[in-house]
């Protein structure tokens, strides 16, 4: 693939709800430039894009890709992105480095979910939408024109409209052109003709819509609108240019990607009209004399290494050079810069300002990060992704593959900056906190085809902690005789609720029953006691313990002793302490559309949450709430399933509160069973 110049550059991110046609219209795009000789299909898994195992398996896109398309002398950077609402950071990922949106919709089901997010994230940005599947049952242009035009307050206004529909569908007709473009099914090949009579009424509609958009563009082209003088073809050109590049106006587009029908039009006014990197915001911002690179994504590979995809926001980049990553502050050595179209690689000399690429087996550099010269050192903002909201433990189902787990989630972070892992000392349990259940279905299947690591998910446990509500005494004496020296420690120790702070020790002893010697291996012995309390074995918190009396034997007492002393004491005094069990409570925000506040508030009290405030936010309600964090373990499942996926939320931990009896009766009842199976 050959260098091109920042002017023939259009970066494009294809973004929208899953199965709106995505994958198949960078498909179409890729077989009109003569890339590929025949249409692949995500359903027989042949599309370049869709490369994955798992995005074969599924049929779905799981992980963005770069489709770059070499069409009349212009290089179209097409970003395949996933439609799935558990992988939407890469759609984060993919805006950052685009300079225009193409929202893909369903002829059939019109503007959906992912819809709707995408379109309130990114309010700013341009914006092309693409009208899909007008072949299907049930395809509907008009119908989704005014979706368009009643969910969003852009102005919105149609390029085309389609000749037929459903099954009849077999062109567009062309309101800059004013000419009617037929398809044959398949191989795109488009005939140029007249309008046909019988849409003449609607086209001038529309039209009069689009010359208004292109006015409203230009200030002088407003004035000549409105004094009522008729716009040239070529000023309408300039002003629906103008308008889609800042943003002013959504132009729609129709047709069918699975059968390159209404494509190359499209194609045509992405390179006359899109957005181009020299308007981007991002680069009228910044210093132009200085290279800025930044990487929007990087892919983790067992047998080639990382591969980061970046783009040259300003300045040249060349190969075979040395550049400094601002963000880890390190020197980077770059061999080869990558063209990849999907999986296949081929390298270029050197990128200009706007081109996206990617770069294999740096060693430090991450997703976000920015690239430069070291001399003229630039720092770029980075990409904020969204922070898993589902926890899940895993391990690996052969006990001789901890290590080989480690190793893999580690290189499988590199590529999700989305995940945590965590090592919960309590529990024993490796934490994979991902943004759903199908994200860690795929995790795990990435796991096992990547690393070849078998690998099983349980549901977190919950780090519950006990304490008590009484205040009591208790003696703990141990006593061993063995032959030569014997075993004796005896104590008399005050336990008491503590306020504030896991653990309080201290001691009143008079008259020396207690050498002073002993009091640390007292000390050291009630907090390993700690660690697992009498009602279910949890560790023991809000604690004050009070040595006051007690025996020993000048040759039989030892450290070891009084340490088993304390731990006796223990047992029994918080047996006879009225002890509860307690639970971890989680600061809630959920973000709705007012017309599922009933439902969220309802589920809210059925999880024993407590509503602490309302408030508007744009045009969503914010809940701020707390709920015990064993209520909220699947709450992204619940979330998605009653707002259809219009919900967001975030949750952190606040406090321990005491678990009510009857749901703290199951909890322990379950831990001594599990003891029990632990012990057999």
């Amino acid at each position: 693939m050959k260098v091109y110049p920042t002017s023939k550059i259009r970066n494009i991110a294809l973004v929208g709800h899953g199965g709106t046609g995505k994958t198949s219209l960078a498909e179409a795009m890729l077989f009109n430039t003569g890339a590929t000789t025949r249409l692949g299909k995500v359903d027989d898994g042949n599309t370049v894009a869709d490369f994955l195992p798992e995005e074969v398996k599924k049929k779905i896109t799981i992980s963005t890709s770069l489709v770059p398309c070499e069409y009349r002398d212009h290089k179209i950077n097409a970003l395949d992105t996933p439609g799935f609402a558990d992988f939407y950071f890469e759609v984060i990922g993919a805006a950052r480095v685009a300079d225009t949106l193409v929202m893909m919709l369903s002829a059939n089901a019109g503007v959906e979910v992912q819809t709707e997010v995408i379109w309130e994230d990114f309010p700013d940005m341009p914006k092309l939408v693409f009208v899909n599947k007008m072949d299907r049952e049930n395809a509907d242009y008009y119908k989704v024109l005014d979706q368009l035009k009643n969910t969003f307050s852009d102005v919105v206004v149609p390029v085309q409209i389609p000749i037929g529909s459903e099954s009849s569908f077999k062109g567009i007709v062309d309101l800059i052109k004013m000419k009617a473009y037929t398809f044959e099914e398949g191989s795109g090949k488009m005939t140029e003709g007249e309008i046909p009579a019988d849409m003449m009424d609607d086209v001038e509609i529309y039209k009069e819509q689009l010359i208004e958009a292109a006015a409203e563009a230009d200030d002088d082209l407003l004035a000549k609108y409105l004094e009522g003088e008729e716009l040239t073809d070529e000023e309408i050109l300039a002003g629906v240019k103008k308008a889609a590049s800042s943003g002013s106006a959504v132009f729609v587009f129709c047709g069918s990607a699975l059968k390159n029908i209404g494509v190359q039009p499209f194609m045509d006014f992405i390179v006359d009209c899109a957005t181009t990197p020299e308007d981007n915001p991002i680069y009228k911002k910044m210093d132009q004399s200085k290279l800025a690179i930044q990487v929007f994504k990087t892919i983790a590979d067992p047998y080639i290494g990382r591969l980061n995809m970046f783009r040259v926001f300003t300045g040249t980049m060349k190969a075979d050079n040395s550049y400094f990553n601002a963000s880890k502050e390190k020197d980077e050595r770059i061999a080869q810069l990558l063209v990849m179209t999907g999986k296949e690689q081929s390298s270029v000399p050197e990128l200009n300002t706007g081109d996206i690429a990617a770069v294999a087996k740096l060693n430090t550099t991450a997703t976000g990060d920015t690239l430069c010269q070291k001399a003229n050192p630039v720092s770029m903002d980075p990409i904020e992704f969204p922070q898993p909201t589902l926890n899940m433990a895993i391990e690996p189902k052969s006990k001789g593959d901890e290590d080989k787990l480690s190793g893999a989630l580690q290189r499988i972070k590199e590529e999700d900056p989305t995940i945590i892992i965590e090592k919960n000392t309590e529990t024993k349990q490796t934490l994979l906190k991902s943004m759903g259940d199908t994200h860690v279905d795929i995790l795990i299947e990435k796991l096992k085809s990547k690393f070849g690591v078998d690998v099983i998910s349980k549901d977190m446990k919950i780090p519950y902690r006990e304490t008590i509500r009484a205040t009591v005494e208790a003696e703990g004496k141990h006593k061993k005789q063995s032959g030569g020296h014997g075993q004796y420690g005896h104590v008399k120790i005050r336990f008491e609720p503590l306020s504030e702070g896991d653990f309080e020790f201290g001691e009143q002893v008079f008259g020396g029953s207690v050498p002073r010697q002993y009091f640390p291996a007292v000390e050291k012995g009630l907090m390993e006691a700690l660690d697992e309390g009498v009602l279910a074995g949890y560790p023991v918190t809000s604690l004050k313990a009070t040595l006051f009396d007690g025996s020993y034997h000048s040759v039989d007492s030892s450290e070891m002793a009084f340490k088993m002393a304390a731990r006796l004491a223990f047992r029994k005094g918080l047996e006879g302490a009225k002890p509860v069990l307690l639970e971890p409570i989680m600061n809630v925000e959920i973000v709705i559309p007012e017309s599922f506040m009933g439902d969220i508030i309802g589920d809210l009290n059925s999880k024993r949450g407590r509503v602490q405030g309302m408030e508007p936010v744009g045009k969503k309600q914010l809940i701020k709430a707390q709920v015990p964090q064993a209520e909220m373990a699947r709450y992204t499942i619940d979330l998605k399933s009653m707002t259809q996926g219009r919900g967001k939320f975030t949750m952190e931990y606040s406090h321990y509160e005491e678990v009510p009896a009857q749901n703290a009766d199951k909890i322990i009842e379950k831990a001594r069973q599990e003891k029990e199976e632990k012990e057999k």
